[in-house]
């Protein structure tokens, strides 16, 4: 398969079709996910967990749904709005990731709560973080596969 001697022979027509139609899916993915945030009122709406931390209730990998309503409250033990978190598999709490010289959190800092999750479905993002040369590849296939592409 000669790559390049396709787009030469694609004719200035074909290519514009094709950019113009991967711009439309980009844009379509961008306002779906625009959409996702409004109506969760989470500013990401789809997370993927990316240690054991939070096990065995999420494993590495699985793909979390969240939403952040105003009206939803936290619930902490003592009632204080001000609270610590630490994942179930961790022996000690999350200020070390807290921003520096933050010791709790408040509603403010919560990014949403789960409500749903796909088992695995995420560890494609994780081998991507993990192995860029992979991402690199598969970006690259993919934009080939769409400017190539021919309508039938």
């Amino acid at each position: 398969m000669d790559l390049f001697g396709d787009l030469r022979r694609m004719n200035k027509r074909q290519l514009y079709y094709q950019v113009l139609n991967f711009a439309m899916i980009v844009s379509s993915a961008l306002m779906i996910w625009k959409g996702l945030i409004v109506v969760t009122g989470s500013e990401s709406p789809i997370v993927v967990v990316l240690s054991g931390s939070m096990e065995p209730a999420f494993h590495r990998g699985d793909l979390l749904f969240l939403t952040n309503f105003h009206d939803d409250p936290i619930r902490a033990e003592n009632g204080n709005i001000k609270f610590l978190t630490k994942g179930d598999n961790n022996e000690v709490d999350d200020r070390g990731l807290y921003k520096e010289g933050q010791n709790w959190l408040e509603k403010k800092d919560v990014v949403g709560r789960a409500r749903g999750f796909l088992p695995y479905v995420g560890m494609v993002t994780i081998i991507m973080n993990d192995y860029p040369k992979f991402k690199y590849a598969l970006l690259a296939v993919m934009g080939a596969y769409v400017l190539l592409k021919r309508e039938s």
